[in-house]
């Protein structure tokens, strides 16, 4: 491809350290936990370690791929070369309608709190700033992308080490008028599992998706001028950022209130930041909310920009979508996934019990398509290149056993949201968005579908060939 058609190579390893970062902590920690609590009491913590665990093992997965092969289409990419030309269709155009649809979620939240602040605008009006504000963002150049991503991510980083350290020294009995808890919410009222343990596989599926978003990194890294070892630094650090961010700040959380309190489940961070006696708690957590929804608009329209130009560049999508600007933006793309999101945004306020939810309920489950995909992705191209011989820069831990653990993992939590009343018809909704693409994607590669990766791309679109993989470090 000539030069001035290529993507441009302007991220730095600081902008994917907190890519990586911002793709993990979204509104969903800092809000949604407050159900997961409640569902769930202390014993949520199980929950998370387990939901965490399976991300640390997907992300170790795409990692190693990704390594060997840095490609802005990531796990669309390695699809189309281990499952078929039709698995990459399919797990690209799902995985870009996810990010969508969070574009009309996200903008909605992010214009409710700039509601609140000033009245006298109304919120559609602030739902359309907000999106031509990122859209703009992302259109300049993927370094004021990756600007904007980064300090979106130090505030939120920012606020959750603060939250930690305050946290910690309360537990210890170090903040003034503020009791040392001991063990006493852990284990009291109704114990550590007080609704059993049901309650907290029934938690697994409500935190899971909160993790969802880490493999924008493998995503973002085709754009910086060393994506191999910007995948290996970001997957690595997988691991603290769960532990330390997700599990340590809920620990907290459990620790200091009772589960069962009717501010734990509106808004857990604010009730504890309420008891340091710290003032105004409700504008900070607004604030650091407020953040985290325009990281996840901004990561939103970035990435589902990227898939379609990397699904455009197979030959999946709309040629136009491949048209890159001076700038080194796919910018065909960006507005592509813009003109959709303001659709989906309009329909959160035209018809949000109806059809809006109907479109976000269709994209409830992709996140375990996308991981499923993942893992059987690297399951077969380990094999090749095990039987190829090469050496990767990252490597997946104990393959076959732990990747087949991964597997078995994800069919479990897909089984349980047919079992689980509240997930049932998101599932049964994604299952048949995902029926009607992978059947156009058989169809469209019908021919191919019985060669080793799937056969070759449509005329005037040659595979790129994978570049070599680093030595193990």
């Amino acid at each position: 491809m000539p030069a001035d058609q290529q993507l441009a190579k302007s991220l730095k390893p600081r902008h994917l350290s907190m890519i990586a970062i911002a793709g993990v902590i979204g509104a969903g920690l800092f809000v949604g936990s407050g159900a997961a609590i409640q569902q769930a009491g202390p014993g949520i913590l199980l929950a998370y370690m387990a939901a965490g665990v399976v991300v640390i093992l997907v992300m170790r997965m795409l990692g190693e791929m990704a390594a060997a092969n840095p490609e802005t289409g990531s796990f669309s990419t390695y699809a189309d070369k281990a499952l078929g030309r039709w698995a990459g269709f399919s797990i690209g155009w799902l995985y870009a309608w996810f990010w969508i649809i969070v574009l009309g979620i996200e903008a909605t939240a992010g214009a409710a709190i700039m509601h609140r602040w000033v009245p006298g605008i109304d919120q559609w009006v602030w739902a359309l700033i907000l999106m031509v504000l990122l859209t703009l963002t992302n259109l300049v150049s993927v370094k004021s992308y990756g600007e904007f991503e980064f300090w979106f991510a130090s505030i939120k980083v920012a606020a959750i080490v603060l939250f930690l350290l305050f946290g910690a020294a309360a537990i210890l009995g170090f903040v003034p008028g503020v009791p040392a808890p001991g063990l006493s919410n852990l284990i009291g009222n109704g114990g550590f599992l007080p609704n059993g343990p049901g309650a907290v596989l029934a938690g697994i599926l409500v935190v899971v998706f909160s993790f969802f978003g880490a493999e924008i990194a493998t995503i973002a890294a085709g754009e910086s001028e060393n994506p191999v070892d910007a995948v290996k630094k970001a997957v690595k650090s997988t691991v603290w950022r769960i532990l330390v961010f997700y599990i340590g700040s809920i620990a907290i959380v459990v620790t200091l209130l009772p589960w069962n309190d009717a501010s734990v489940a509106k808004s857990p961070y604010v009730a504890v930041i309420e008891l340091f006696g710290i003032p105004g708690a409700g504008t900070i957590m607004d604030i650091v909310v407020l953040t985290s929804v325009l990281s996840c608009l901004n990561s939103g329209l970035y990435t589902a920009s990227r898939m379609l130009f990397s699904l455009s560049r197979r030959g999946d999508a709309p040629q136009a979508w491949t048209r890159i600007s001076r700038r080194g933006v796919p910018a065909a793309a960006v507005l592509a996934s813009t003109v959709v999101g303001f659709v989906t945004v309009g329909m959160n306020y035209i018809a949000p019990d109806t059809v809006f939810l109907f479109l976000v309920n269709t994209s409830g489950a992709i996140a375990l398509f996308v991981w499923l995909v993942i893992a059987s992705s690297q399951l077969i191209l380990r094999k090749r290149m095990g039987a190829a011989g090469k050496d990767l820069a990252l490597k997946m831990w104990l393959f076959p056993y732990l990747t087949w653990l991964s597997i078995v993992s994800i069919v479990a939590l897909l089984i349980g949201m047919v079992i689980l009343e509240s997930t049932r018809e998101s599932l049964l909704l994604s299952v048949a968005l995902a029926a009607v693409v992978v059947g156009v994607g058989v169809w469209r590669y019908r021919k191919s579908a019985g060669r080793p990766g799937g056969g070759e791309p449509p005329a005037g679109e040659p595979r790129e060939s994978a570049p070599e993989a680093a030595p193990a470090s």
